[in-house]
């Protein structure tokens, strides 16, 4: 596990995250969608990740209920197909079951992506599946990882167990 936990405002993540293509407001001090959310960072403080929770209720996409990928950005911090895995062991770690039928979700856009053969390789290689379908309105990318194709949950680093689960 190359994961230690973080927080939606932690200034170490900031820069990562307005390095992001989809940061709404850069050096905003919270970089994190409203609602629930596991932050991860690497001990180098080259990768972030985010997975957000929404309340299916208040989703707009066809996804309603699949925990988000909203963040993702590595800058040397290892290969990112096994920093994917690991994040989505920590978020098993965090919640313990995977939301059916859609379990994890998220959204690239092609034109603000590194140009590569594929927009979202690295997902593709964690074992995540690129969908037809696209987001209505802006077109975007998606790839999925259903429960069944999930790795074990595993703990971040320095991260306490629960006492009752």
């Amino acid at each position: 596990m190359r994961w230690k936990l973080s927080w939606r405002a932690d200034p170490r993540a900031l820069p990562l995250a307005d390095a992001h293509y989809n940061r709404q407001k850069v050096g905003s001090p919270q970089f994190v969608p409203p609602g629930r959310c596991l932050v991860l960072l690497t001990p180098c403080e080259r990768a972030y990740w985010v997975t957000s929770w929404p309340i299916a209720e208040y989703v707009k996409h066809a996804w309603a209920g699949a925990w988000v990928c909203s963040a993702f950005r590595n800058e040397g911090a290892g290969l990112s197909s096994e920093l994917i895995t690991e994040a989505v062991q920590a978020t098993l770690w965090k919640w313990h079951a995977a939301p059916e039928p859609h379990g994890f979700v998220t959204f690239v856009d092609g034109t603000k992506v590194k140009h590569k053969r594929d927009p979202g390789r690295c997902f593709k290689k964690a074992g995540w599946t690129l969908l037809k379908e696209r987001t209505k309105e802006e077109g975007l990318f998606v790839y999925q990882l259903k429960p069944c194709d999930m790795p074990p949950p595993a703990a971040p680093i320095d991260a306490q167990g629960t006492l009752f689960v």
